[in-house]
């Protein structure tokens, strides 16, 4: 951190301030998949990184500076070749090999500081093929740049469609189905929101309190953003998951997030038989924004657009149901639907943002930090999603067969993200090295898709 005179400076945001700090610091990594060798020969990604994804924001071009506890973003004249790294590995392993090299690598990158006084991004290109790719870029970007959103679409602005760069992208509808107008509706939904408020306000500091019991998916271990850790991932069909989410008249969120609880239930039932009625709760990751399409760069960071750039999300705790308060796999659906609509009928989150702003005014934003580190530390695992292209994206002419994200700096050891992408949807898994078995954890993931379809087509009536 630099320490100067701020006067005249951008100051960062209240969230970028909590995740930069000693207590946490966050990240996301971007992977991008490419389905020829990447030529590192070229000046193209220079080219590109200069001309097009420098101008995006004037945070890729600014360090972050502190006086007197508050922090601010100030410009600084980039060297482009600080911030682009080419490992090497091991000439001619098998791809199975290099992908445990390519996983060693992200879990190395994952526990990195950013050095100081630079910009907080970096780009790594992997140019050895792996199982699932001929080369990878991974985008390492500080979460004080921006959420998930605002950096989706700065990597968007530097793709193309591969198919006719000369056309945008284009992304799945997010229209929501309209509720249906009841007498004494408002009046009902005003009552059970003070309500759930009350109970999910309440809820949430005590989670600062009390910790989530240890089980399969959860150590006991601290410090566990600076552990080594095992990345995994897997792949399923939008088309499978819209049919269940049609069928059970619910959201894909809905339907994502109720086969991961499931799954993770049947993984933590086959590891210890004890643990299926642990206490056990997920912190969703919710965008906070009016929701619809990425907008172009230049509209999202103009003042008061209506889909700001910035970190603009929130928390939402979910307990993770048990394997004995449900009578079949279906129900894990419509339980976490009804548990999310639940909560976001709730103003909790907005009074704990208030919350941490009084913390951070009289107190400062490090305590802020520490009030968000435990409440993280104390859940069991971080859900986080985001929509992708419907068409193949690529990049100086490499085609990108698939991506997808990590966040980094998390204290748990178990964090799922989710992206869509050309009709498939990828899960990433992040967990601490050693605790959680990756190749069984995807089994009973697949199982527990596998089982929600058999339920969903035995009762195919909508949820209304």
């Amino acid at each position: 951190m630099v320490f100067e005179n701020l006067e005249g400076l951008e100051p960062v945001s209240p969230n970028g301030q909590y995740f930069s700090s000693d207590v946490i610091t966050l990240s996301v990594l971007a992977v991008l998949e490419f389905e020829i060798p990447i030529d590192t020969e070229s000046q193209t990604i220079m080219s590109l990184l200069k001309n097009v994804f420098l101008p995006i924001s004037p945070r890729f071009s600014s360090i972050m500076v502190e006086n007197d506890g508050k922090k601010a973003w100030k410009r600084v004249e980039v060297k482009l070749e600080d911030h682009v790294n080419i490992p090497t590995f091991p000439s001619n392993p098998s791809p199975e090999s290099y992908d445990e090299y390519l996983e060693e690598y992200l879990s190395k990158l994952s526990t990195e500081r950013y050095p100081q006084g630079k910009p907080l991004w970096g780009v790594h290109i992997i140019k050895y093929p792996t199982s699932n790719a001929a080369g990878n870029i991974i985008f390492k970007f500080h979460h004080a740049l921006g959420d998930g959103y605002s950096l989706m679409g700065a990597l968007i602005s530097t793709l193309q469609r591969a198919d006719n760069p000369s056309l945008p992208l284009t992304f799945p509808s997010r229209q929501r189905s309209k509720s249906k107008k009841r007498d004494n509706f408002f009046v009902t939904k005003i009552f059970s929101s003070a309500c759930n408020t009350i109970s999910d306000f309440w809820w949430g500091i005590s989670k600062t309190l009390k910790e989530d019991d240890p089980t399969p998916i959860k150590s006991s271990n601290d410090a566990i953003e600076f552990r080594p850790s095992t990345i995994a991932t897997m792949t399923f069909s939008l088309d499978q998951l819209k049919s269940i989410k049609n069928k059970l008249g619910v959201t894909l969120n809905d339907v994502l997030t109720g086969m991961i609880f499931f799954g993770t239930r049947l993984y933590m039932q086959e590891i210890d038989q004890s643990s299926s009625t642990a206490d056990c709760t997920a912190m969703v990751l919710l965008n906070t924004r009016i929701m619809g399409d990425y907008m172009p760069i230049e509209e999202m960071i103009k003042p008061n657009s209506k889909m700001p750039w910035g970190n603009r999300f929130t928390f939402l705790h979910v307990p993770i149901p048990n394997l004995t308060e449900l009578s079949n796999a279906e129900d894990f659906i419509r339980n976490t639907h009804k548990m999310i609509n639940r909560k976001k009928n709730s103003l909790a989150a907005y009074f704990t943002s208030r919350l941490l702003e009084i913390v951070n005014k009289f107190g400062s934003h490090e305590a802020a930090s520490r009030y968000i580190h435990r409440t993280l530390k104390n859940s069991s695992m971080v859900i986080s999603n985001m929509i992708g292209p419907v068409e193949q994206m690529s990049l100086a002419n490499h085609p990108i067969k698939g991506f997808y994200f990590l966040v980094p700096g998390l204290p748990q050891g178990f964090d799922i993200t989710i992206v869509s992408y050309m009709g498939k949807v990828r899960l990433a898994f992040k967990m601490e090295k050693g605790i959680i078995d990756p190749q069984k954890l995807k089994s009973c993931m697949e199982n527990a898709l596998d089982m929600i379809v058999k339920d969903s087509n035995k009762n195919p009536k909508l949820n209304n």
